[in-house]
């Protein structure tokens, strides 16, 4: 039988690892921003163009690399980080396979220049999938400047799944965000198309989460600090009050190193027990220090996902410190046995026995007799008697209770149809358990859910608002000015024109926002947690659902304000729900396909009675 095993050629062995470490462009972004820390840079640029696809650069002060290890960083399995099996139980730096710069060149065009502190010039490489074009001595700044260029141009399928440029901007800003909030001390300037989107200069981590989430998240933030034998705790977690629907505020850094830990994480929300809201999690930024030989990074490509020796002790410490920091700054409800000294009894006071109140009432006393008094002045006068004043109340007669009104609740429907009601053609609808609402049909009867189709009918008039752009804005008396995040800012530049066409009336800043008009169905109080709902929808990718724009727009804003379960109706309000859903193009179903209404006949009710 004929050998049917070979070897791989190079670039088809690191074409399929590049499979496993570029997924996509944020993952460049990942290993090249890791790389620039563990060379020492204290300042680090990163330039982006066309969402990745086009250019990704990395630009850092660090201490270079000679000709030698420049050309040898591309070959698979090349690294300055370990030198035996023993050292993965001591890693402290970011990269350490090797593998990373050699996927990357086996998939791109890769432009490398970089000098050392000590030599006056530099070197300059090109690879072009996995092939050195040129080699050569060039003049550079100390450090090294990688671009990477025309990402997957030699894999067309892989490139076809990459997503819009906007949906993979926000994949490299995820990825930026983990390397600069876990090294506040280097300086980071983020570029996007030749805009700035970060300039982030060297500060404490505290400074850091603020310059990268935007200033209204700094009285959001509780301080955590712990250290035990076992693990160091530092960082800060956001106050339940602040806590959101999305997971966006979540993380965990071990030894520098971006980390996801469902079982930490359930440390975290186990803490807040009691304090949170039904679906919302709350913020953390925590930072864990283990040993090194205490951790396994090398379990997952991406060494994100690590191993603990010891989970369960580190469970118990990061849960207790936790609640430990919600008590001691004040968040969380704590019992106080600490004795209030002002409701102590005086001392002078302790030996005497308490002396009961008397009450005297004089039994002489007659209101209505003719009494003497003295005034303040001196003077006295005399308080007539006022007999017959019986009489005054001679006069009344049943009849004149007859103009007299009794109040009564207006606001209760008619639970069944009156006659009047019959007569003059007015429809009868009542409320049940401020849920449904009942009215009656020729057949019989309807069953409404009030949120349900008060959603279609907003979601039908958001549709065509957006398509006619004919909306009705109302403005505010004072603009209402709102701080984002540059991820928020870029999502909401992104979708401005379909929310002008709905009646928001904005003006965007590089962190701000100012409203000064708001559809009219809305009110001023609800602006904010509006937009931060359309952002949550929109930052996750409304594509993957396959809804448009304006519908996923329409979608979050009639859920966001359309009737809750719960609210008390007016009769008027109940006519006007019913009749507006019926004249929508399609009532039986919410935006969200859930059944709106059901129907009762009248032959359905008589068999509930036989």
């Amino acid at each position: 039988m004929a050998d049917i095993i070979k070897l791989l050629p190079d670039h088809v062995a690191n074409q399929i690892a590049a499979g496993e470490v570029v997924q996509r462009p944020a993952s460049v972004v990942k290993e090249l921003l890791e790389n620039a820390i563990d060379a020492g840079a204290s300042e680090i640029k990163l330039i982006v163009k066309d969402g990745g696809k086009a250019l990704i650069q990395v630009v850092d002060n660090g201490i270079g690399m000679s000709e030698t290890d420049a050309r040898l960083s591309f070959e698979r399995h090349a690294t300055s980080k370990i030198s035996s099996a023993e050292d993965l139980f001591n890693l402290r730096t970011k990269g350490f396979r090797g593998e990373a710069l050699a996927s990357i060149a086996a998939i791109a065009h890769v432009d490398l220049q970089t000098r050392t502190k000590n030599k006056e010039t530099g070197t300059h490489i090109k690879i072009e999938g996995s092939n050195v074009v040129s080699q050569e001595v060039a003049v550079t700044p100390k450090g090294s400047s990688i671009s990477v260029k025309n990402l997957f141009f030699n894999i067309p399928a892989r490139r076809n799944f990459l997503k819009s440029n906007q949906v993979e901007l926000r994949h490299i800003t995820d990825e930026f965000h983990k390397v600069a909030l876990v090294h506040p001390s280097v300086a980071f300037r983020y570029y996007n198309n030749g805009s700035e989107l970060f300039n982030l200069p060297s500060e404490n981590f505290r400074q850091r989460i603020v310059h990268v989430f935007g200033a209204r998240i700094n009285e959001r933030l509780v301080p955590v600090e712990e250290e035990t034998e076992i693990i160091k705790i530092s960082g800060f977690i956001s106050k339940p009050e602040f806590a959101k629907k999305s997971r966006g505020e979540q993380f965990f850094f071990a030894n520098g190193r971006f980390i996801k830990s469902p079982y930490l994480h359930h440390a975290v929300v186990a803490a807040f027990e009691g304090l949170l809201k039904k679906d919302v999690h709350p913020g953390y930024f925590l930072n864990l220090e283990v040993d090194p030989s205490s951790i396994d990074i090398n379990i997952h490509p991406t060494k994100t996902e690590v191993k603990f020796d010891d989970e369960n002790t580190l469970y118990a410490i990061l849960r207790s410190t936790v609640k430990h920091s919600l008590g001691q700054f004040s968040v969380a409800p704590v019992l106080d046995f600490e004795r209030d000294r002002n409701l102590d009894t005086p001392y002078a006071y302790q030996q005497k026995e308490a002396v009961l109140p008397k009450v005297v009432v004089d039994n002489s006393f007659n209101p209505f007799a003719e009494v003497k008094t003295i005034s303040k002045q001196g003077s006295s006068y005399s308080k007539k008697s006022v007999e017959g004043w019986e009489n005054l109340y001679g006069d009344i007669n049943s009849d004149s209770f007859s103009s007299i009104e009794f109040e009564s609740d207006g606001n209760t429907p008619e639970i069944f149809e009156s006659k009047d009601d019959t007569a003059h053609g007015q429809q009868v609808t009542f409320q049940l358990k401020r849920k449904y609402v009942v009215t009656t049909i020729k057949s019989g009867m309807v069953v409404i859910d009030q949120s349900r189709a008060h959603q279609r009918v907003l979601y039908e008039k958001f549709l065509q608002d957006i398509t006619v752009k004919e909306a009705v804005s109302q403005q505010l008396l004072f603009p209402i000015e709102l701080n984002f995040t540059k991820k928020e800012i870029s999502v909401l530049e992104n979708i401005k024109d379909s929310l002008s066409s709905l009646g928001f009336m904005l003006s965007i800043g590089q962190d701000t926002i100012k409203v000064t008009g708001i559809p009219s169905l809305m009110t001023e109080s609800g602006i904010d947690l509006v937009l931060h709902e359309l952002l949550r929808d929109f930052s996750e990718g409304y594509q993957r659902e396959g809804y448009s724009q304006a519908e996923q727009m329409a979608r979050t804003l009639c859920k966001s304000l359309s009737i809750k379960t719960g609210q008390s109706l007016e009769q008027d309000s109940q006519i006007a729900l019913v009749n507006d859903l019926f004249g929508c193009k399609e009532p039986n179903l919410s935006p969200f396909q859930k059944q709106t209404f059901i129907t009762l006949s009248s032959d359905e009710i008589d068999t509930k009675f036989n």
